[in-house]
């Protein structure tokens, strides 16, 4: 159903003008934003901004969007501090995310990664202007598709100044906790060469398959073990995603490709992961990196990231799996991840975010970015946040 305008779907409606968490996350999750169709959820985040937030600097290119402090306010100290949070609009296809009716949650798809979040992201950034930090706000497209379609990528290319900040908030889900560097992850494929004869004369040949059986089985033994990084225990993993080689029945192959994930922990480079690869793979004659993503470093000493891990008051732990922590840490800006709703529900058809997580991520990013929330307890700040504002109508 549609506005009486026509401009917006109702839900479009009730994202522009619910200030609640829950409910604003719940209309985010009507808003059908899979990859590559961010478009109208992309419109309704602007407008929002532009009516909520109107103080803010807006870039939008494409269905990314960029919202920021324009600098320092009358009668208010300068800001030296730059902190980004980042969140992306889009979604996976959906897998049966079938909304339920759970009191105080939302479900459906995208609810927990992460329209819980952009939620979050939506209502603190009506207070922007409120903080001692300069603060940007990044709302970009196509996450879920590989990095190189992320709308991230375009934005480091086309806007980096606004995203060379001295702290970074990923607000992907965490269960409420601080999820500290990330894994790297790099994607190689390696090339085992042969030569062509019939399977009843199989001497004459040689058999691509069985030159990379060897490799196959050092691949399949390999345990590359925890790493321990500023005290805390990343797992690594190293696992063959693909093998391809074949002719036909009655022809001996003259070519196989064994694809390899190496998930490494962040106190190793790519290059040496890379390293770690090849020395496994024995002979291949050719090596080709199909993704190459960098790990991130917990930076747990930051000064930053101190003060948030102090005012958040929540247990730290190591971020198994890649983010855009890994990319703002390639840029030399400390990150973190740090959001609403249990990333093991991501991806299925059981995403459900409660409305107490909500509150408590918003709770936690309040008390560091504002100074007259951070002694506030986490059950009074559910509805600080967004100053009151005239309803918005499309």
């Amino acid at each position: 159903m549609y506005s009486q305008s026509g401009r917006y779907p109702t839900a479009g409606v009730e994202v522009l003008e619910r200030t609640d968490l829950l409910r604003l996350a719940a209309a985010l999750v009507e808003v059908p934003s899979v990859s590559g169709d961010e478009h109208l959820l992309a419109g309704l985040v602007e407008h929002r901004l532009r009516a909520r937030a109107p103080d803010l600097r807006m870039i939008r290119d494409g269905n990314n969007i960029i919202a920021t402090t324009r600098g320092a306010q009358a009668g208010k100290p300068a800001r030296d501090r730059h902190v980004v949070l980042a969140g992306h609009l889009d979604t996976v296809p959906a897998a049966k995310n079938y909304p339920t009716a759970i009191p105080g949650t939302v479900s459906g798809l995208g609810a927990v990664d992460m329209k819980g979040g952009l939620a979050v992201m939506l209502v603190l950034a009506e207070r922007a202007q409120d903080s001692d930090h300069h603060l940007t706000f990044v709302f970009y497209d196509n996450e879920e598709v590989g990095s190189r379609r992320s709308g991230m990528t375009l934005l480091f290319d086309r806007y980096q100044d606004f995203l060379q900040a001295d702290l970074a908030i990923l607000l992907e889900p965490t269960g409420g906790l601080l999820e500290a560097g990330c894994q790297g992850n790099l994607v190689v494929e390696l090339r085992y060469d042969g030569s062509r004869a019939h399977t009843a004369r199989p001497w004459r040949g040689v058999n691509a398959i069985h030159r990379a059986t060897p490799a196959l089985a050092r691949f399949g033994s390999f345990e590359p073990g925890p790493a321990v990084v500023d005290g805390l225990t990343y797992r690594q993993s190293l696992s063959v995603v693909g093998v391809s080689s074949g002719v036909q029945g009655n022809v001996v192959p003259d070519a196989c490709q064994v694809r390899v994930n190496f998930r490494h922990a962040p106190n190793l480079s790519s290059e040496e992961a890379l390293g770690t690869v090849v020395g496994l793979a024995g002979d291949a004659d050719g090596t080709q990196v199909v993704l190459s993503s960098p790990p991130a470093p917990p930076n747990l000493e930051h000064p930053l990231l101190a003060a948030l891990r102090a005012s958040a008051g929540v247990d730290v732990r190591p971020k198994l799996g890649w983010t855009d922590v890994g990319r703002f840490a390639a840029h030399g800006v400390p990150a973190v991840n740090f959001g609403p709703g249990d990333s093991e529900l991501a991806h299925t058809g059981r995403e459900t975010v409660s409305g107490a997580e909500l509150a408590a991520c918003h709770a936690a990013l309040a008390r560091f970015l504002f100074a007259d929330a951070a002694g506030i307890p986490p059950d009074r700040l559910r509805n600080i946040g967004p100053h009151p504002a005239s309803e918005v109508r499309p």
